[in-house]
């Protein structure tokens, strides 16, 4: 199956999700795994009196390292190999999902997971801006995680509360 897998994470719900999935995948295929974290940086370009962006760009930076933190936790819990990165956009017209590409590619992952939306303002209506994006760039495939399907990496199964009964 795969040997090569990464995901692209965000702190957000559906970043968890796609990472569980993707450390299941990588265990059951004896893959390796690269959970990837991107710090947006054009997102801080304001020219605003005062504002100084390296602030934001500090706290992004601090936050992708919880996120990957976690993403090791989840790895070494399940026996995955693999490490972490953290990458940033530049200010000459880079973004998130060719960012995502990119580091795909020098990873040769053979399959990228991700979820369908991630922290980046309002949900669009069928993809997020970044997942839609990338689907339409991607040169490998791409395991797309919604929302409303897989159980997020820190959440048990959910227990049946009767054993099934036989229909006949």
């Amino acid at each position: 199956m795969y040997k090569q897998i990464l995901v692209a994470v965000d702190g957000s719900e559906t970043s968890s999700r796609a990472l569980a999935a993707a450390v299941q995948l990588a265990r059951d295929s004896g893959a390796r795994l690269q959970p990837l974290y991107v710090v947006d940086v054009p997102l801080m370009s304001y020219d605003v009196p005062g504002y100084d962006p390296s602030y934001v760009r500090d706290a992004l930076v601090e936050e992708g390292r919880h996120v990957l933190a976690d993403a090791t936790a989840l790895m070494t819990g399940a026996g995955v190999k693999g490490t972490t990165r953290m990458v940033e956009t530049d200010l000459t017209g880079d973004d998130i999902a060719h960012r995502i590409l990119l580091a795909a590619q020098e990873f040769n992952a053979e399959v990228v997971v991700m979820g369908t939306h991630g922290r980046r303002g309002v949900q669009r209506l069928v993809l997020g801006s970044v997942a839609e994006h990338f689907l339409r760039i991607a040169t490998c495939p791409v395991l797309l995680i919604s929302a409303h399907c897989a159980v997020p990496a820190a959440s048990p199964a959910p227990a049946a509360s009767e054993p099934v009964k036989d229909p006949s």
